[in-house]
């Protein structure tokens, strides 16, 4: 059975915390790598594509890289203590970085390793959605330019020019969009 190794970026000053994830997140399905410095980090997740980034609140340091992060495609665990922990996640759970106390239960941070999985899967299927939908939205524009060319240049009517599109596209087995690029190169 093949699997996609789950890339895991630990972004930790604790090696004692560090230890446990790596207790709790075992090869082969967790690929993980370790980084102590947030600026490196930074570089290392613009270099590399992380489906978990997990991170600390480590004095304020740990919050501002995880919401400077949060753009990005991975998603973040927050470390934070009981003391820190409403301030801090009021603070970044806009921008979508969930929060966990520590320390924690073994069982408690795999289910929120779990929920970081089908989060990051959710966040996967609407980026693949919002893609394909400003392509038909790209498609829809050239179209519709291409109709106002043919009806300020050929004297047609909307509905000939959207049937003179159509007709041209099924003629010649291409796509609409082909056809409406050619009509608004050719004006």
């Amino acid at each position: 059975m093949d699997f996609e190794k789950i890339k895991v970026l630990l972004v930790l000053k604790d090696n004692k915390l560090s230890s446990q994830i790596k207790q709790i997140l075992v090869p082969p399905l967790f690929e993980i790598s370790e980084i102590s410095d947030f600026n490196d980090a930074r570089r290392r997740i613009h270099d590399d594509n992380y489906k978990i980034v997990i991170t600390e609140t480590a004095d304020g340091d740990g919050r501002d890289f995880a919401v400077d992060i949060s753009e990005t495609s991975a998603t973040i665990l927050l470390l934070t203590n009981s003391e820190t922990f409403d301030h801090v996640s009021y603070y970044v759970e806009p921008y979508g970085i969930l929060t966990i106390v520590k320390p924690f239960e073994q069982f408690y941070f795999y289910n929120m390793i779990k929920v970081a999985l089908a989060v990051s899967a959710k966040v996967e299927r609407l980026n693949f959605q919002t893609i394909q939908l400003k392509h038909k939205m790209e498609e829809a524009k050239l179209v519709n330019r291409a109709k106002m060319l043919l009806m300020g240049h050929q004297n047609m009517t909307e509905e000939e020019a959207h049937r003179y599109i159509e007709k041209t596209a099924m003629d010649r087995c291409v796509k609409r969009i082909e056809i409406a690029d050619e009509i608004v190169r050719s004006y």
